[in-house]
């Protein structure tokens, strides 16, 4: 039921699939953790959104390490095999929104696919709100570039 939606935001702030699987499977492992602080004040649905957003950039901070960055980069060409009707329903737009730079995807992500402020995003990624704001355009000019 919520999976679809977790999944999908993982994969958009991740880039890959098995991170994205992997980062999927943490945040449901965290949602069982916290779920005695669940306390109806929201939908369910929202809270999970919540953990999920916060989990996920955790994930993508531990990814960070010196060591990850000598890893090779999947390719479209690996991610297409890796994953059968995911990728036939994605669109254009979403295949160049997972070649962006992490940061900058990061951000377009929560902020024009998830409605968070740029205040929100700040405080989430331990940044200022105008780096938050650059990395946006960042993104987005990345994207027009791409599209044209």
């Amino acid at each position: 039921m919520h999976h679809g939606r977790v999944y999908a935001l993982c994969l958009r702030l991740a880039g890959q699939v098995p991170l994205a699987e992997e980062m999927t499977q943490d945040c449901f492992i965290r949602a069982w953790e916290k779920l005695d602080q669940f306390r109806g004040e929201s939908k369910f649905s929202t809270w999970l959104h919540s953990l999920s957003v916060n989990q996920a950039l955790s994930s993508l901070k531990k990814q960070r390490s010196f060591w990850a960055r000598f890893l090779p980069v999947t390719t479209e060409a690996d991610t297409e095999e890796s994953t059968t009707t995911h990728t036939e329903e994605t669109s254009v737009l979403e295949r160049k929104i997972l070649k962006l730079p992490e940061r900058a995807r990061v951000v377009f992500v929560l902020f024009a696919i998830e409605g968070y402020s740029h205040e929100e995003i700040a405080a989430m990624m331990g940044t200022s709100t105008g780096t938050s704001k650059a990395q946006y355009h960042r993104a987005k000019n990345l994207l027009q570039e791409m599209l044209s």
